[in-house]
């Protein structure tokens, strides 16, 4: 059965997760750099990294497996995630594919130059209902999607 990883600082869709994972009966590990809530439970872990650069998305590409699902809004970790052969997701519900991982990537530094510009200021859009309701239902397809085909291997 694959793990659920979440690069936990800010994430919105925290609760959503714990949902998920225990109707599937998964772990979870929230990665942070500080010290978060989450409820009790031997299937839930907290590691809390150094504030160091990237210590987060480091920690979880050298503990994460291929067939395990991460959480993140950060692309680069995700480029990484899928490397391993682990299964990257935003908390808006973007799943993140080896097809799509490219442009993501190419249409981050483009918005990062625009930004250094001055030509974009503002950020993404405010986190919606909506987008908590497509996170859910990609989540669950992921492990669905993860579940079976590790039940062929």
């Amino acid at each position: 059965m694959p793990s659920i990883f979440v690069d936990a600082d800010g994430c919105p869709v925290k609760k959503e997760v714990y949902r998920v994972a225990g109707r599937h009966d998964l772990n979870v590990t929230l990665v942070s750099n500080s010290r978060i809530q989450a409820p009790e439970g031997d299937w839930i872990r907290c590691v809390v990294v150094g504030a160091g650069f990237d210590a987060a998305d480091d920690w979880i590409v050298d503990h994460a497996q291929a067939g395990d699902i991460v959480v993140t809004a950060d692309i680069p970790l995700a480029d990484r995630c899928l490397k391993i052969g682990a299964r990257a997701l935003t908390p808006s519900g973007k799943v993140f594919t080896e097809e799509s991982i490219g442009g993501a990537m190419a249409s981050r530094e483009l918005l990062s130059y625009l930004r250094e510009m001055g030509t974009v200021t503002g950020g993404p859009p405010p986190f919606s209902p909506r987008d908590r309701s497509r996170f859910l239902h990609e989540l669950d397809q992921l492990i669905r999607e993860v579940s079976r085909t590790a039940g062929k291997g």
